[in-house]
């Protein structure tokens, strides 16, 4: 496994209205601010202002500096911040906290690339109470302002849990021992009616293939979602919605 990075600690945003918007919210903690050194429109003075007021730190650097830290030259306008994502950590760092026998429920997402799923599943999954969602850092877009926006800020908060790819995140997940299902359209046993272990994590394929074949290798058990209506599948984030409060009910049942 690779060391953590910055990435696997901060949510960087670009773009001058998430920026604002950020720096609006009080309870958003933001490390820092990155400005183009030629930025000088209103919108810019309006970012300095609003930093300035917060107390928080702003840097200029030149345009294409700010567009090799957004990995997005067509929309960082310029402008980054880094903010502080108190649950974000690597995988590692969490299963060394959690310890050998608490439990615990996870997703783990395996080449979903739309932001806005991905963000509507961290959203469920922090509103049903799971323990975390892992993003691998291959495969999944990162945590930026289209992510941020589909969870209504709730990616600031969320328990994220990073790692290289998905099969790192699988071999460790069932070193730890956790029960790994994988949910997929027709195929395994309804998800309503298996046993779930206090150790379990779910994997959510992407939007077009699915459950890869190398994170299938890992799979346990699998669990569908029954259709009717000739529908052959559901959004992941529909998916995910459905299992996460199926784990809500059988909690409180």
């Amino acid at each position: 496994m690779t060391a953590p990075s910055p990435r696997d600690t901060f949510i960087t945003i670009y773009g001058r209205k998430p920026v604002l918007e950020a720096l609006a919210d009080a309870s958003v903690d933001i490390d820092k601010v990155l400005l183009a050194s030629g930025a000088r429109e209103a919108s810019a003075q309006a970012i300095l202002d609003a930093a300035e007021r917060r107390s928080v730190r702003v840097e200029r650097l030149p345009a294409e500096r700010i567009t090799r830290i957004s990995r997005n030259g067509r929309h960082d306008q310029g402008v980054v911040a880094d903010v502080r994502a108190p649950r974000m950590r690597t995988l590692p760092e969490w299963l060394a906290e959690l310890g050998d026998r608490a439990p615990a429920q996870l997703f783990v997402l395996d080449g979903v690339t739309n932001p806005a799923n991905v963000g509507m599943t961290l959203r469920t999954a922090t509103a049903a109470g799971l323990s975390g969602v892992v993003l691998p850092r291959a495969g999944v877009p990162e945590v930026g302002p289209l992510v941020i926006k589909a969870s209504a800020g709730v990616a600031y908060r969320a328990s994220i849990l990073r790692a290289p790819t998905v099969v790192d995140a699988l071999t460790l997940l069932a070193e730890a021992g956790f029960m790994l299902f994988g949910l997929a359209g027709e195929q395994g046993e309804p998800y309503f009616g298996v046993e779930i272990p206090e150790r379990a994590a779910f994997v959510l394929g992407g939007e077009t293939y699915g459950v890869s074949p190398e994170a299938s290798e890992w799979v346990h058990q699998w669990l569908h979602i029954p259709m009717a209506g000739g529908v052959e599948s559901l959004n992941v984030a529909t998916a995910s919605a459905a299992l996460a409060f199926e784990l809500v009910r059988r909690a409180h049942g």
